[in-house]
């Protein structure tokens, strides 16, 4: 099992891996300061037939954009806005982009990848459903909890676990992505200039549902630890 590792370095910045594992004390950063955040829909195919909406998966990845403002540190509580009615918990995987790509194939998209951490992709399910463009759906402040670690190496025969107040709610591989990070990046990479440290959540697998303030979440693999969100009403 791999963990992320505690870089050391003397006066000369000579850096090497510790071989600790880092331990959290207070609120932590997210492991990125990202100039895009991005989104991928339907990218497990057990999600896609519980949405509804398609029995199929997507001829090519379904984008979206969440804006910057929507990035949340881990132990951050999400903040569930008064006016939007239903929100959903998605925990995903997300990469983190090492090197400017612009029309780079899935070879080059692959060496330009920095590292992976997690994500929990908050969506107001029902402006999702009543909105074509999901922007808003996916954009408030705090809808995008990221880290708390960054782990070089895809990890993809671990499983990404969502627990809400203990409970597990979702669960699979990695492995049964549809679309692997590398050819995420290089589909966005065709139309878009991705930047060194830009964010692309790969999408979440089945057993979305909603949350309520006091709620507890956890994101989980392994290899790269546990992202900590609790949940409050925006006017708590």
């Amino acid at each position: 099992m791999k963990f992320a590792r505690v870089l050391v370095g003397d006066e000369i910045l000579e850096l090497s891996f510790s071989g600790e594992r880092p331990t959290v004390s207070g609120l932590l950063l997210p492991p990125a300061t990202p100039r895009q955040i991005f989104g991928v829909g339907l990218n497990f195919a057990d999600h896609i037939g519980e949405t509804g909406s398609l029995q199929k998966v997507p001829e090519t990845p379904v984008i979206f954009m969440k804006p910057l403002s929507s990035l949340a540190a881990p132990g951050q509580s999400v903040r569930l806005p008064r006016e939007v009615g239903r929100v959903d918990y998605e925990g995903e995987l997300a990469v983190v982009v090492g090197e400017t790509l612009h029309r780079a194939s899935p070879e080059e998209a692959r060496e330009a990848i920095r590292g992976y951490t997690l994500a929990l992709d908050v969506t107001a399910r029902d402006l999702q459903k009543a909105e074509p463009q999901w922007i808003r759906a996916k954009g408030y402040v705090t809808f995008c909890p990221l880290g708390p670690y960054l782990v070089p190496e895809f990890p993809e025969h671990a499983t990404l676990t969502t627990r809400v107040n203990g409970e597990i709610r979702q669960q699979a591989p990695l492995s049964a992505m549809i679309r692997k990070p590398w050819e995420i990046l290089s589909f966005i990479s065709q139309f878009a200039v991705l930047f060194p440290e830009d964010v692309v959540l790969l999408g979440t697998p089945r057993g979305v549902g909603p949350l309520s303030p006091g709620d507890q979440v956890e994101v989980e693999v392994p290899d790269i630890g546990v992202l900590r969100v609790p949940v409050e009403a925006e006017d708590a």
